[in-house]
């Protein structure tokens, strides 16, 4: 018989003990490489060591709570559990007054190798947990209220993974006709409480419009008379897809529909610390692609060696954005795309294109600060003043820095856009980029380029 969740204490013990096996590896790898004796001073340590990992728990074993959370998120949370146990730490040793005699270099060691272990073995056990699940154990029993388009989204959500845990038991709405729309119809809302306590429901998810004050506020008092996990689900459905932001002002709870991480000084400041040193690492090995790819471009046609052309960038603001000259001069460059037989290219442009090697220059914009490594791909101005006035969010790529490459074009939407469509798509890729931001999503983008450059896209040219 498959288990509910009464074994998930004992699973999160089992992920705590592992970091505390993950941090101590990590030690004695540290006396390995340094010949350490076993003497007091070195169990003191080792002692400090765990000792700073205590309100590390306190701080970010929350996550490990959460049954539905993203892999990026779980990466961040075990490396800012990291940072906080090296503050813990380094502050034992000072006011132990033994600071002075732990060499930067071990401490150093130690990190780096904690910043590899730790989130390798987050990873890990959230990976193990999802098999556990997916086999019918440690799951909730779970049932909605409410079958309305709220509901109904809410139902695919929980069944989207089995590896989440969730077990939907049950679904309660007073139109009669739910009951040939879904399978888990149970009944109407005046037979949750009776369901409910006979089949020892976990959680109840409440998708009821907000004009069911009564009925909503009746099934809140009945969960807490019995320690039901109960859940509103605000009826918002055409937001649903994003993940809302929660804030309040004062005692009034509201929800941001579109959050936008960049917005934090501190992620603002990290990306362009990284945009900073990654174009200027680039940038004093250029002049080795410059030279070469040059003399090919000027004897591949008459005309300059760069192409520049007005792009829209930051909060709609133009800038020259520089390209490797891949066509012949010609009088409609700012006004038609380049086509797959686009008969101004020249052969060295179309390789150029083929390679991304005419995006390098781009570095420079980078290094300015006109545009970002990652971020949605600047268009034209016409381009801009046309699709604007199609696609209600366009405008919204422009929240951010434009990028040399970004999430739509690592996902297939580059080059040319035909019809409609395919800028829609291309700009529901660059909203979620903004939305959904952190640094690794980054560092993922820039590996994909590079192995789709690598691999040849039939969408360069």
């Amino acid at each position: 018989m498959a288990s509910r969740g009464k074994y998930g204490k004992y699973l999160r013990s089992l992920i705590v003990i592992g970091d505390y096996v993950c941090i101590n590896i990590a030690y004695l790898i540290v006396c390995a490489i340094f010949n350490f004796n076993p003497d007091l001073y070195n169990y003191l340590v080792c002692f400090f060591i765990n000792l700073a990992y205590i309100p590390v728990l306190s701080l970010f074993s929350q996550i490990h709570n959460q049954r539905i959370v993203y892999a990026n998120d779980v990466v961040i949370s075990a490396l800012e559990s990291t940072i906080s146990h090296a503050i813990m730490f380094v502050a034992l040793l000072f006011f132990s007054n033994n600071i002075d005699k732990v060499w930067t270099k071990q401490i150093v060691l130690l990190y780096l190798i904690m910043v590899v272990i730790i989130p390798i073995w987050w990873i890990t056990a959230r990976k193990i947990l999802k098999m556990f699940r997916s086999k019918g154990y440690n799951f909730r029993k779970v049932i909605i209220v409410g079958y309305g388009r709220t509901g109904k989204i809410m139902e695919q959500e929980l069944q989207s993974d089995a590896g989440y845990g969730y077990k939907i038991i049950g679904i309660f709405d007073d139109k009669k006709e739910i009951a040939n729309q879904t399978p888990h119809y149970k009944g109407s809302t005046a037979d949750v409480a009776h369901f409910a306590t006979l089949n020892n429901v976990d959680e109840i998810y409440c998708a009821l419009p907000t004009v069911e004050e009564e009925k909503i506020m009746a099934l809140t008092r009945f969960a807490e008379k019995n320690a039901i996990h109960f859940y509103i689900i605000p009826s918002m459905t055409p937001y649903l897809h994003r993940r809302l932001h929660y804030d309040s002002i004062g005692n009034v709870p509201i929800l941001s529909i579109r959050p936008e991480p960049l917005e934090n000084p501190i992620n603002s400041a990290l990306k362009r610390c990284f945009d900073i040193l990654f174009s200027g690492l680039f940038l004093i090995f250029f002049p080795l692609i410059l030279i070469p790819v040059a003399i090919a471009v000027k004897t591949s046609s008459p005309g300059p060696v760069f192409f520049k052309q007005k792009r829209t960038g930051l909060r709609g603001k133009e800038f020259y954005c520089y390209k490797f000259r891949t066509m012949r001069v010609n009088d409609k460059s700012d006004q038609q795309q380049a086509t797959k037989d686009d008969p101004r290219k020249t052969k060295v442009g179309d390789f150029l294109r083929k390679t991304n090697i005419d995006e390098l220059p781009q570095f420079w914009n980078v290094f300015k600060g006109d545009m970002s490594v990652v971020g949605p791909r600047p268009h034209m101005i016409k381009h801009t003043e046309d699709y604007s006035k199609l696609i209600d969010t366009y405008m919204l790529r422009h929240l951010v820095k434009p990028g040399i490459t970004g999430w739509a074009q690592v996902n297939g939407y580059r080059g040319e856009t035909k019809e409609l469509w395919q800028m829609a798509k291309r700009v529901q890729y660059d909203v979620w980029y903004i939305e959904n931001w952190d640094f690794f999503l980054d560092l993922k983008i820039i590996y994909l380029t590079i192995a789709n450059t690598l691999r040849g896209e039939k969408n360069a040219y």
